[in-house]
């Protein structure tokens, strides 16, 4: 029996000709440096914004990884400013409490007769009277926050500013007051089952250790003194723990008091980032936002301890981030900030949401809207975006004059507030320093004017002009705010139970007109 074979040079054959197409093959698809697509290579050499990058075929020399790293550090200052402003916002304003003395939840920050331009508190009114306290749940666990009837709007915020509840007539008491229980982080409720009955209060879990109330209450016949006996005779704020026999209430009248509440624009802001980082529960910031503060040094449970080099550089950040915000406000691109079509007033809340959510989350967070509000302001909650007819309160930013231009304090402006005013209680308009964002400070101690405070001249169609310069029009003096020459100013329109003309927008403020 014989065994077929094939011929030895038939293998022979196959195996050079197998090579040689493998070789043809790898040598049509090799590339050479020069048909690299330059798409995705680095030039040894670009001009950018930073300076010039030299690269030795893609690795950077030192100076230029120098260079790079430090601007990196820079950018994430940049956008810790940004991003952690309302953190250092609630750390300002925990600051400014301190310094008047209020240190325990039953002490409160009252202001009798009404806030006026000596508090630098951002864009506070001198329409209302402010109750203010900050509540430490790691200190006294549980608190019991007793809100009057007939108290106006109020809200809850955590160490980050964010909404946890409001109270008065856009609270879950709907203006007929009632008992809240804010909940330390951790808690849900469970813990007090049987010793809290489920109708007697309004469980408010909160997500930090420290939270910020604060409530208004109204005028009445143009005075402070109904609000003001009010929450004296009928707030009461205690632990839990303490309510078979709470302590004493303390109030603490800030009216006329010089103190400071606002942020600061330095380094130091990131201090106050990061004290209020170090304090809260570490899940208070999302991992994204962790990870946005640890880039500069900011971390819970450890030092904020810059070297020079960081220090430097966070500097420069603070002072980038600081003039980056002021560019959103008075410079708007959004086109959907602005109340009417052809007009400079713009809405209290960029995009509509007070959580700065684009497009109901679908865009993300709106971080530019966010950051420009805690700037220039400190609360907010989502009755400030709900239409609510007769009740609650809505707000314009008057920034700009007619002509699209920053306002002058040397110069005199004219707003015309049409007849039918669209607020049931009452239309302010108060004017506020550029560079505090708090009531300007002048002759007048009041920088403001109030429909339901101020009897103001009304104009032959029951309009009524409000006035803005370093003195008064002849004969317009009821109707005159007081700039200052040299200093820049904005105003905020506010309007408290609004009507359905302001909402259907049949009733519209006119422009802030140059009148020399």
């Amino acid at each position: 029996m014989s065994i077929h074979k094939r011929p030895a040079w038939m293998g022979v054959t196959a195996l050079t000709l197998l090579t040689c197409v493998l070789a043809a093959a790898s040598a049509e698809g090799a590339r050479t440096y020069e048909e690299t697509p330059e798409s995705i290579t680095t030039p040894d050499q670009t001009e950018t914004r930073v300076g010039t990058l030299r690269l030795t075929d893609g690795v950077p020399t030192q100076e230029t990884a120098r260079l790079l790293l430090d601007n990196l550090d820079l950018n994430r200052g940049v956008e810790a400013f940004m991003s952690g402003m309302p953190a250092a916002n609630f750390a300002g304003g925990h600051r400014g409490h301190l310094e008047l003395g209020q240190k325990t939840c039953n002490q409160v920050v009252i202001f009798d007769e009404l806030m006026d331009s000596n508090s630098l508190f951002l864009t506070g009114n001198a329409s209302t009277v402010y109750i203010t306290s900050f509540l430490d749940l790691k200190l006294h666990g549980p608190i019991v926050v007793e809100i009057p009837a007939e108290s106006g709007p109020g809200i809850l915020v955590d160490s980050y500013t964010r909404y946890l509840t409001n109270f008065g007539p856009p609270g879950p008491d709907r203006g007929a007051g009632g008992k809240y229980l804010v909940l330390p982080p951790g808690y849900d409720g469970t813990e007090l089952a049987g010793i809290v009955p489920d109708s007697e209060y309004f469980m408010v879990p909160s997500s930090s250790w420290v939270n910020w109330l604060l409530i208004r209450g109204f005028l009445k016949d143009g005075k402070p003194d109904f609000s003001s006996k009010l929450f004296r005779s009928g707030l009461k704020i205690y632990p839990f723990s303490a309510a078979l026999n709470p302590p004493a209430m303390e109030f603490i009248n800030g009216s006329g008091r010089a103190f400071n509440t606002v942020h600061a624009n330095d380094f130091s802001f990131f201090e106050e980032l990061h004290s209020v980082v170090d304090r809260e529960p570490i899940e208070m910031f999302d991992p994204e936002l962790r990870g946005v503060f640890a880039a500069i040094g900011i971390q819970k449970g450890k030092p904020f301890a810059p070297d020079d080099r960081m220090k430097e550089i966070l500097t420069e950040a603070a002072r980038l981030g600081n003039a980056t915000v002021r560019a959103l406000f008075w410079y708007e691109r959004d086109e959907s900030a602005f109340l009417y079509e052809g007009s400079y007033w713009k809405r209290g809340f960029v995009g509509g949401s007070h959580e700065y959510l684009k497009d109901h989350g679908l865009g993300g967070r709106n971080l530019n809207a966010r950051a420009q509000y805690f700037y220039m302001a400190t609360f907010n909650s989502p009755a400030m975006i709900w239409e609510l007819i007769g009740k609650g309160s809505k707000y314009a930013w008057g920034y700009l004059d007619s002509n699209g231009d920053p306002l002058d304090g040397s110069k005199t402006y004219k707003l015309n507030l049409p007849k039918d005013l669209p607020a049931k209680k009452f239309v302010s308009v108060c004017v506020y320093d550029n560079q505090t964002r708090s009531m300007l400070q002048t002759d007048q101690r009041f920088p403001s004017k109030n429909s339901n405070r101020d009897d103001m001249a009304r104009n032959e169609d029951g309009s009524i002009d409000v006035y803005f310069g370093p003195e008064a029009p002849a004969g317009k003096e009821a109707n005159w705010i007081q700039t200052i020459s040299g200093k820049g100013w904005f105003c905020l329109l506010r309007l408290y139970s609004p009507t359905e003309a302001w909402y259907d927008k049949t009733w519209r403020p006119g422009e802030i007109d140059l009148v020399e």
